[in-house]
């Protein structure tokens, strides 16, 4: 029986480690943000019958263990195989092992070992089987543990290479440009780094390095001693964030692109994440706003009742501080009310990206770069990878690739760009549907799909995730699209390789890494 019982232990030790890569890589891919690892596990069981009949088998085996030790290989097996298609290794998140993820894992297994030596010592072999099978299944609170333990620790350690950044920023001196909003603050990023880059020596913070460690990082490493702009995104999950990196990045200009439901679950209303963008203007010495948003419209004018600087920049209103306005020769720069130009091409078709040369073009006049020089550039402003690219297939149809969008705004402009496709051909939306919109996220994917069944001739869901809420609004539309269900990304892209010719169109909108059902 002795023997028995060890196999058992066995069974689900493996089980332990087996779940904590899993819930590992979950939580890199998730910032290492405490929580994250249990939310996400309640997503993957409860994403189909089959995995909540996974966990019921391997909760089931854990209770029997109490009784009979053996049975806690049960949950040791379930913990092996389950959740089916979060894989230990991952597809298109991969569990990358840097210092960080070092000391996370260090952390989490002396916690879970300690947990079950303490149980073995005190109670015997017999415990140690229950504690390592309730482990097996409960990994994802004691990986949560972890990260609440390892925050401060964390947090001392990039002390180190913030104040070696602040040194830095002291002697090379460069003007600050720092850009946050719900979306759109990376494609604004690279269009002030090319606007300004003109005339000035610009560095832009690379890729979506936008919360302290990543600036801290290219600051540096990048930072030159002929450096003048930096250009600076800032990412938030919550309140405080930003101004603790303008108290170090402290700009002169600070730029707000736009104020949505990205990140709705974390910041749970919109006004909160107002809040939280809005620190980016305390230290700035001027703001620029886009006051498309009604939101920043709002901000403005609190901002110009206080006295500060603000600089209105829009995509579509002629009267603004700022303006580029799509015309049909291109897109025409006015400042002040005043027509300076137009230029004969310049951002997509998506509003929004008028709205974030808007934004630009008010940096760039901040910074002294004129008219004339500016309205040259906007003819070349960098496309943003994944961001609505247009390119022809080699089976002859055209994709739009708008993979890196994943807010109801885009997804819907994104939409009407597909509408102006394949005329005569089948159309096709290809999406996961879009996460972290709190308490709106259902009905923002169903009104997505419901508004996409009228557009297109096929709907493709992938994953599960929004697959319900996909589904049910793709078929309000009477007689509207097909509905085809897929799990992977791969499989979405074969399937539409398989359908589509010359004449036909497809829209891949918004993708997800495979840590999410």
């Amino acid at each position: 029986m002795r023997a028995i019982s060890a196999l058992g232990l066995v069974v689900a030790l493996a089980g332990v480690i087996a779940a904590s890569l899993r819930w590992l890589r979950v939580a890199q891919r998730e910032h290492y943000l405490a929580g994250s690892a249990t939310r996400f596990a309640a997503r993957w069981w409860r994403s189909t019958p089959a995995e909540a009949a996974w966990l019921s088998a391997g909760l089931a085996g854990a209770v029997a263990s109490v009784f009979a030790a053996p049975a806690g290989a049960v949950a040791g097996v379930v913990a092996l195989a389950a959740p089916r298609h979060l894989g230990l290794r991952g597809r298109t998140s991969r569990l990358v092992w840097t210092r960080r993820m070092v000391v996370l894992a260090s952390v989490f297994a002396a916690l879970e070992g300690a947990i079950i030596a303490v149980v073995a010592v005190v109670w015997g072999l017999h415990a140690a089987d229950v504690a390592a099978a309730f482990l097996c299944l409960l990994s994802p609170l004691a990986l949560d543990a972890a990260l609440a333990a390892t925050r401060p620790i964390e947090t001392r350690l990039a002390s180190s290479f913030v104040r070696q950044a602040t040194a830095r920023l002291q002697r090379v001196h460069p003007i600050v440009v720092a850009v946050t909003g719900s979306y759109g603050k990376t494609t604004t990023k690279g269009y002030i780094a090319h606007l300004v880059g003109a005339a000035k020596d610009t560095l832009a913070s690379p890729q979506s390095y936008n919360n302290r460690a990543g600036l801290s990082r290219t600051v540096n490493e990048h930072l030159g001693p002929a450096t003048e702009v930096l250009v600076a995104e800032m990412g938030t999950y919550g309140p405080g964030e930003i101004a603790e990196m303008c108290s170090w990045v402290t700009p002169e200009i600070a730029v707000i692109t736009a104020i949505g439901p990205a990140h709705l679950e974390r910041f749970k209303s919109l006004d909160r994440t107002l809040k939280a963008k809005a620190e980016i203007t305390e230290r700035a010495r001027v703001s620029v706003l886009n006051v498309d948003d009604e939101r920043l419209a709002g901000l403005a004018k609190l901002l110009d009742g206080a006295g500060r600087a603000v600089v209105r920049a829009s995509g579509c209103d002629p009267e603004a501080d700022v303006a580029v306005l799509s015309v049909p020769t291109g897109i025409e720069l006015r400042i002040g009310g005043r027509r300076f130009g137009t230029a004969m091409t310049g951002p997509s078709e998506r509003p929004t990206a008028l709205s974030n040369a808007a934004c630009a073009v008010g940096v760039a006049l901040q910074l002294g770069i004129e008219p004339e020089t500016l309205l040259a550039r906007l003819a070349t402003l960098p496309v943003p990878a994944n961001r609505l690219q247009r390119y022809l297939a080699e089976g002859g149809y055209v994709v739009l690739d708008d993979t890196f969008n994943s807010n109801p705004t885009g997804a819907r402009l994104a939409l009407a760009r597909l509408r102006l496709e394949a005329p005569d051909g089948r159309r096709v939306l290809v999406t996961p549907g879009m996460v972290e919109l709190g308490r709106t996220q259902a009905e923002e994917n169903a009104a997505f799909a419901e508004a996409a069944a009228a557009v297109v001739s096929d709907v493709v869901v992938v994953a599960r995730t929004n697959r319900r809420a996909l589904s049910d609004g793709a078929r309000r539309q009477t007689g509207g699209a097909a509905v085809v269900l897929v799990d992977r990304l791969d499989q979405a892209v074969a399937w539409v390789r398989g359908q589509l010719g010359p004449g036909d169109a497809v829209l891949y909108e918004n993708d997800l890494p495979d840590h999410f059902p």
